[in-house]
């Protein structure tokens, strides 16, 4: 399998954050006309905005993130970021693309959510008319905030379903805020039809997976933990669930520490619906291109089994069924 050959073939993203994705670039660009310094050289940034491949914990991860937060609290910068995504995305062939972010983590100067939302999907949209690349947000509600704010997020992700927000996410301390802590909040999530995945198993927690299932999940981010418990693997079966897989973030946080324990095989061999994601292209330091050449070298998947990931993706994909057709067939008509 040849990298710059993976690079050119059309790919499908489902599981990408927005703040973790902005090129250092890119970062110094919004950062200078708020008058947010930045140190002056790009290694001694690139190190503050990419995880260690060695973190220890989720935590040690998710530290990476305060920086870009901290810029990342204007339209400007906000519509900034979501265009470069799109640009970096157009770079390796993504054909849709589905980028995630938690509105409550940028009204620190003041922004109302509305106006943060609007920003993001106005750089989104304007990264398709430039790259002719297709996508929609998820809106992720954080587990750690209040269950009445967490509820404005549902509302505003309702407000915004014909105009770009295509879905709903739970993101954050998943230990200490397992799924059924937002059993009413999900409820309402699926009383309003808004498309629901969720952050489970990321965790040492296979029953978080079930339970986000249970809860009316129809994609789970990561869920690495129920390896552990294939008690659940009909569930998945069943339910058709999508597991959207992001392989350098897992073992960056500590999800997983040996490949021989890595689900990846185990739940393709079971019948278990996957797709292949980033999570964060610059705290991972990765792309997709990067993600599916490691799948190569750990376990030779070919061309075949790239393309029928990449059709996983598409069923998954919070799009209309005419809009996954058009997909389906850029796929099949080019590999």
């Amino acid at each position: 399998m040849k990298r710059e050959h993976v690079k050119k073939l059309p790919k499908i993203e489902l599981h990408c954050h927005l703040d973790g994705s902005i090129r250092p670039e890119t970062l110094r660009k919004i950062a200078e006309p708020q008058g947010i310094s930045l140190p002056a050289d790009n290694e001694q940034l690139k190190n503050l905005l990419v995880a260690p491949a060695d973190c220890q914990n989720l935590n040690d991860y998710l530290e990476r993130f305060d920086l870009v937060l901290s810029c990342l609290q204007t339209e400007a910068a906000l519509k900034a970021a979501a265009f470069d995504i799109i640009s970096q995305a157009a770079e390796e062939n993504i054909r849709y693309i589905e980028v995630r972010f938690a509105p409550s983590l940028h009204t620190e100067k003041g922004l109302s959510l509305p106006k943060i939302v609007t920003a993001v999907l106005a750089g989104l949209e304007y990264g398709q008319q430039e790259f002719d690349v297709k996508s929609n947000a998820l809106l992720c509600g954080m587990r750690h905030e209040e269950l009445a704010d967490i509820e404005k997020i549902v509302y505003l992700a309702e407000q915004f379903k014909t105009d770009g927000i295509a879905g709903f996410d739970l993101a954050g301390n998943e230990i200490d805020f397992p799924p059924y802590t937002f059993e009413e909040t999900l409820g309402l999530v699926n009383q309003l039809n808004i498309p629901l995945t969720l952050h489970a198993g990321e965790c040492r927690c296979g029953k978080n997976v079930a339970d986000a299932i249970h809860l009316g999940a129809k994609r789970i981010g990561h869920g690495i933990a129920v390896k552990d418990t294939p008690e659940y693997f009909s569930l998945l079966q069943d339910k058709n669930i999508l597991i959207e897989m992001c392989p350098t973030s897992n073992f960056q946080t500590k999800t997983v520490t040996k490949l021989a324990d890595y689900p990846f095989k185990a739940f393709l061999d079971a019948g278990i619906q996957v797709c292949v994601n980033t999570d964060n292209r610059t705290v991972s330091d990765t792309t997709l291109t990067d993600e599916y050449m490691k799948l190569h070298e750990w376990y030779g998947i070919t061309y075949a089994d790239m393309e029928q990931l990449n059709h996983n993706a598409v069923n998954g994909a919070f799009i209309s069924e005419s809009e996954k057709q058009i997909l389906h067939d850029q796929l099949t008509n080019n590999y």
